[in-house]
């Protein structure tokens, strides 16, 4: 079996993303999983950037620190480097399957769909609001990385 992949994919990638990408590194280390695991943007607004410091601050209430990632944007490569890839709103998701090249292999959809009964829901922006929104986006993230431990567990 190939080893999971895990990318998780905002538009700036610095909130959801990296959250994402957190709350599911520590779940997958948590269950023993042998993964690889990484965040981007569909946008190059903040390539080079580190997580928003309500981000870094949110994942530190849990124990994790993020504040040495770095913002990137989604790449050709990915498609095949990954075996899944998950965008936290449905603009991302347009905009991910239409930047896919036709080679590639990984599974594209909307990481809440992992969720029984939040199919088609997005991952709350919390950018535009204040820390109730990061928290509120931890708990959607943390729920949907439990749920793909236990599918990847399977």
């Amino acid at each position: 079996m190939t080893k999971p992949a895990i990318l998780f994919v905002c538009l700036g990638n610095i909130c959801r993303s990296p959250l994402a990408e957190a709350a599911f590194r520590k779940a997958a280390e948590d269950a023993g999983l042998d993964v690889d695991v990484d965040s981007a943007g569909t946008a190059a607004y903040h390539i080079g950037s580190p997580p928003d410091p309500r981000s870094v601050a949110t994942a530190l209430d849990h124990g994790i620190d993020i504040s040495g990632l770095k913002g990137r944007q989604l790449a050709a490569e990915d498609f095949t480097r990954f075996t899944h890839i998950f965008a936290m709103d449905a603009e991302n998701l347009r905009n991910i399957r239409r930047a896919a090249p036709s080679d590639a292999t990984a599974e594209i959809s909307l990481l809440l769909d992992l969720i029984p009964g939040q199919e088609g829901r997005e991952v709350d922006d919390p950018y535009y609001g204040g820390d109730d929104g990061f928290a509120r986006t931890w708990d959607e993230v943390s729920a949907a990385a439990e749920a793909l431990v236990e599918r990847l567990r399977g």
